[in-house]
């Protein structure tokens, strides 16, 4: 029987009574590897001691508004998950316990580890079983904002995925930080109570409809506001963790100096009014407390921030209801955090074309990627070391952000304005544009590029990177 094999006996909760002579194979198989230095690094462990972090996977109610409370699937009882600190190169141990009857994997979103601990079942990751038990040990890094969620698939379940509550932030901290801010705040936004719709023409195609928001795993109004104080520099580190909606944020009165996307610095730091998040995005923004009062940071759409998405900013000594103004005429653009020195040229390049099936009278529209629906897809073959272009092709009405495992990427152009030194993991490709970005090919072994949306994802949205 294969190492493995025994291990997933061992840890998977399998009732059977393990015979003497695997018993015996497997210590010595262990011993063996413990003599020749063998490492099974970022993988499964069998050891015994205690690991350093426990998340438990759990039904859970929570009161999310007044009056308003929902039954989900989340992390250690609570919504949004604990944040996970982690020091950058300091090897960690995580303990899953599933209490579900249905198998789950975790995923460490932007994290640079193998394809075994990464959690997603198309690379080949184990699965943390019903009712079960698994051990997971990776050396975090990058450092930077991250996050930690499910990885299942949730087809039309619109309990599972990311309709769950099961995400969380991923703090991984540098070996030294300066100190530039007086409160960190971690905000992570979230719809709720999805249902399934169905759009005539003339898109004639599935979406999925929500009744409540949260920011920060309360919905506006409920629960304690952000207290502030005059003069403070407050660093907010923002989560889009939906499973289809984009994110645009705004702080009346208030500048956004964004500082970091996706957990990594950007080159050219700039103070902006709103904030774009889409799906799996996370913003770095520093707000330096400037204009007193009592003020909602919350969604530039009415209707979002009317269903709860937004939460109250409040200066010391200020009373009063909160106040809201709307901005005039918003962008986002990612190029104004970058440079404008010229991209190494690409060793190779991949041309990849996103398009919606016809509507097939149930949910979802399935999708395809150059006419290929996974798993009848072509992965992406590169060689290790090597640096590759994907040139990524919306000619939808809707964007898509996608997202790239194990590695992260650099913006070269979006819509045609070329840009460098912005280095993110998922991206947003606005409707009729072109975005191309640059990956180095170095971390061996299967990488999963896919749309963040859940219903894309679980419906064709997706390719492999696969190394010659």
């Amino acid at each position: 029987m294969p190492f493995s094999d025994l291990v997933r006996r061992v840890f998977y909760c399998d009732n059977r009574p393990m015979k003497r002579r695997e018993f015996t194979w497997m210590a010595g198989a262990i011993s063996l590897e413990t003599a020749l230095g063998i490492g099974r690094p970022d993988r499964l462990e069998a050891a015994p001691s205690k690991a350093d972090f426990t998340l438990r996977i759990a039904p859970v109610s929570v009161e999310l508004a007044a009056g308003q409370t929902i039954r989900t699937v989340a992390y250690n009882g609570r919504v949004p998950g604990p944040v996970l600190r982690m020091k950058e190169g300091k090897r960690i141990s995580v303990d899953v316990f599933n209490d579900t009857d249905v198998p789950e994997l975790v995923h460490w979103h932007g994290q640079h580890i193998t394809a075994e601990a990464d959690g997603a079942e198309e690379q080949g990751s184990p699965f943390v079983p019903a009712r079960g038990h698994l051990r997971i040990s990776f050396t975090p890094k990058p450092a930077g904002t991250r996050w930690y969620h499910t990885h299942a698939m949730a087809m039309d379940d619109m309990t599972r995925g990311a309709y769950s509550g099961q995400y969380g932030f991923l703090l991984v901290e540098p070996r030294s930080q300066p100190g530039n801010y007086d409160q960190e705040v971690f905000l992570a936004g979230r719809h709720w109570n999805p249902s399934i719709l169905h759009r005539g023409a003339p898109n004639n195609d599935w979406t999925v409809d929500y009744k409540l928001c949260t920011l920060g795993g309360r919905a506006l109004g409920f629960g304690e506001p952000i207290r502030v104080h005059q003069g403070q520099k407050v660093l907010f580190r923002i989560l889009n963790a939906d499973a289809t909606r984009q994110l645009n944020l705004a702080l009346p009165g208030h500048k956004f100096r964004v500082i970091a996307l996706d957990g990594n610095p950007v080159p050219t730091p700039t103070s902006v009014d709103l904030l774009t998040v889409a799906v799996a995005e996370r913003v770095d923004a520093v707000v330096e407390m400037n204009q007193p009062g009592v003020w909602v940071l919350g969604s530039t759409r009415d209707e979002d921030r009317k269903i709860g998405m937004g939460v109250v900013i409040e200066y010391a000594d200020r009373k009063g209801e909160p106040q809201w103004k709307a901005l005039e005429n918003p962008t986002w653009d990612y190029t104004v955090f970058g440079t404008q020195a010229k991209a190494p040229e690409p060793d190779g390049k991949f041309d990849l074309m996103f398009m919606m099936l016809p509507d097939e009278g149930k949910p979802f529209n399935r999708w395809a990627i150059n006419d290929k629906v996974w798993p009848d897809i072509d992965p992406l073959m590169v060689k290790a070391g090597k640096r590759y272009r994907i040139a990524l092709h919306n000619g939808m009405e809707d964007g898509h952000p996608v997202h790239l495992h194990r590695h992260s990427f650099e913006l070269v152009s979006v819509g045609g304005k070329p840009t460098s030194g912005i280095f993110k993991d998922t991206v947003n490709v606005p409707r009729n544009t072109v975005v191309e970005v640059d990956f180095v090919a170095n971390n061996p072994g299967p990488s999963l590029l896919h749309c963040h949306m859940q219903q894309h994802m679980d419906y064709g949205f997706k390719t492999i990177v696969k190394y010659s």
